[in-house]
């Protein structure tokens, strides 16, 4: 099968490699699209330095079963699935207290976070448990499918974690993909006055096209002040979606008493400061969320087949498996959304 094998950081190879058997409990997925997320291309250029090669990444796929394994009952060859990035044993505490993306034993396809780290789906053909799967609603295209992982985790920090409520008003920091999947759930709750936060005009476009009521350019005077200005009293909820240290920076001093903030989009070791007095008497509450569990998958999945929210809305371009390189190049560009791989 072909296959965009990583080698080195800056050395990614399409190549010819032998398509996976499946093992006890495991099946092979056809892979029909394959979301390319930021982390994936933080691997391949070297920002992301935790990756053992050589490996496929490419953690957001969906496509048909080709094979099964010995002990698989509850899919057969040519169901149409959604692949969970994660697997994890099932019967330690987190597992049973429904956080399975804290497993000990657990492994991923394709991304990054456990020891265990698999092929992944920037290839035509990807291995996984049975226990990872999920039945892809007919009324949904492969590609937008291929969200479903990123939409979950959106779900799973706007909701779940930092319990947004009806007509909360909330503030979006960095509206790219995933900032746009958690603008998109924000506006599916109710949220009231919704706030794209990004110095890309192409982002705040996009944001005010898929349900923000407002948008700040933070790179044009004082964006506490702006936000201030269409919120005098504050917001709910402030969700950092952006990455850089700034934006967390930005999302402490938009606080006010009571403010809900979720650290949701940075990843890197970097360090920010907090005034413990004012933290204290404002009262507000820090979440922050990563990964994705199988509640929050099904979650996703809901959202999507009964039509609350559109996730494919948010794509800006498609390639074929073969142009990979060109794929990654749109990946560094500032002028896009979710990419998408159809292998």
């Amino acid at each position: 099968m072909l296959a965009a094998v990583l080698h080195d950081f800056n050395k990614l190879v399409l190549e010819d490699v032998p398509v996976p058997e499946p093992g006890m409990g495991e099946v092979v997925v056809r892979i029909k699209s394959c979301g390319f997320c930021a982390t994936d291309y933080k691997a391949i250029k070297g920002i992301r330095r935790n990756v053992r090669f050589p490996c496929i990444v490419g953690h957001e796929p969906s496509g048909v079963v080709a094979k099964v394994g010995p002990g698989v009952q509850h899919f057969k060859e040519g169901d149409e699935v959604i692949c969970q990035p994660t697997g994890s044993c099932g019967v330690c505490r987190h597992c049973r207290e429904g956080n399975a993306h804290y497993c000990a034993q657990s492994f991923a396809t394709g991304g990054d976070g456990p020891d265990d780290v698999r092929p992944g789906a920037f290839a035509e053909y990807m291995k996984t448990n049975a226990a990872s799967l999920f039945a892809k609603p007919t009324s949904l295209s492969f590609d937008a499918a291929a969200l479903t992982e990123p939409l979950s985790g959106a779900w799973k920090g706007v909701i779940q974690y930092s319990e947004m409520k009806l007509a909360d008003d909330v503030v979006v920091l960095g509206v790219g993909g995933i900032g746009l999947l958690c603008l998109m759930v924000a506006r599916a709750a109710g949220a009231g006055r919704l706030i794209a936060v990004d110095p890309s005009a192409y982002a705040r476009e996009h944001a005010l096209r898929l349900g923000a009521t407002h948008a700040v350019d933070p790179s044009k005077g004082d964006a506490r002040k702006a936000v201030y200005d269409i919120i005098p009293e504050g917001p709910d909820l402030v969700i950092e979606a952006a990455g850089p240290i700034s934006a967390v920076t930005l999302m402490v001093d938009l606080r006010r008493r009571g403010t809900r903030w979720n650290v949701f989009g940075i990843t890197t070791h970097e360090t920010f400061e907090l005034d413990g007095g004012r933290t204290h008497f404002l009262e507000g509450r820090m979440d922050a969320s990563f990964g994705t569990t199988p509640r929050a998958m099904q979650a996703a999945i809901r959202l999507m087949e009964t039509g609350l929210v559109n996730a494919g809305e948010i794509i800006s371009h498609r390639f074929p498996l073969k142009d990979i390189h060109k794929a990654v190049e749109v990946m560094g560009q500032p002028e896009r959304n979710k990419v998408i791989i159809n292998p």
